[in-house]
């Protein structure tokens, strides 16, 4: 037996004092409240946590740009171009553009699925500021647009391709991209909060960005193409932004097509951004 069993003593607690109590409960000793940019970069580093967990994830930031490069730079290289490798010079900033932007829509997928399992749900909870989430995991795919606008970039300089802009103009052009991928991001945000499933979220995306990508200047000049088509193609944000990133990484510069692609990335988070949080505080 016990020895406080023994001696009929009941057995000692301690019992914090009036002055113990009110030093740790003061409300100056609390640790302060997290701000709108640590919650969102806490919800940022959820993203690449589950990267981590999920490696898989990077295959279509790995494998399906490699892919998109070789095949089209040996399909249409030839019969574009003197040689595959010219064509590459032309081509290889505008498949940038395409597979980084395709990317995008996986943001809307995650969100969805994530609704749907029920974690932001969890998330509404917490006291910290309501966009954070949603902020923290499109910080969280930035990563993902870098490292395949570098896995590309690396495939095209083994291949041939040479930028006259050198590193600042390679830099100037992937953050380009980055900016305009953030902001179209908030798109698939959107679709992602007011669809169902995921499928509906992907064939959704799918029908806006093969006409958004193919109908563009990605491949050829927009020039052979028919007056009616010029129309659309010289319009097309992704277009802009294709002459954008083409001219900064050939060591040129192309004002209005940056200014173009700035105005519609301002307008992706105006519009897309005002209307996912109103759809996400009205859940």
């Amino acid at each position: 037996m016990s020895n406080a069993t023994t001696t009929g003593r009941a057995p000692s607690v301690y019992v914090p004092s009036a002055e113990a109590l009110s030093t740790v409960l003061a409300p100056g000793s609390r640790p302060p409240g997290p701000n709108a940019v640590t919650a969102s970069l806490t919800f940022g580093w959820r993203a690449l946590l589950k990267i981590k967990h999920v490696p898989e994830q990077l295959f279509d930031v790995t494998a399906f740009p490699i892919i998109m490069v070789l095949m089209f730079t040996y399909l249409f290289g030839g019969a574009l171009a003197d040689s595959p490798r010219d064509y590459l010079q032309f081509f290889l900033p505008g498949i940038m553009v395409t597979s980084v932007v395709m990317i995008t829509m996986y943001t809307g997928v995650g969100l969805n699925t994530d609704i749907e399992k029920g974690v932001f749900d969890r998330f509404r909870t917490l006291p910290v500021w309501r966009p954070a989430p949603l902020v923290g995991m499109i910080f969280g795919d930035v990563l993902r647009y870098v490292l395949a606008a570098v896995v590309i970039l690396g495939v095209g300089l083994v291949l041939g391709f040479r930028p006259d802009g050198g590193l600042p103009g390679v830099l100037a052009g992937i953050g380009l991209l980055v900016v305009f991928s953030f902001a179209f991001s908030w798109v698939w945000t959107f679709f992602g909060l007011i669809l169902r499933s995921e499928k509906s979220v992907m064939g959704v995306s799918m029908m806006v960005l093969f006409p958004l990508t193919f109908l563009s200047n990605v491949f050829v000049d927009p020039a052979t193409m028919p007056g009616w088509l010029q129309a659309f193609v010289n319009v097309n944000p992704i277009s802009q932004l294709v002459a954008s990133v083409r001219a900064v990484m050939s060591g040129g510069s192309d004002a209005s097509a940056t200014m173009w692609t700035l105005l519609w990335s301002a307008g992706f988070v105006v519009v897309f951004g005002t209307l996912t949080m109103y759809r996400y505080n009205r859940r």
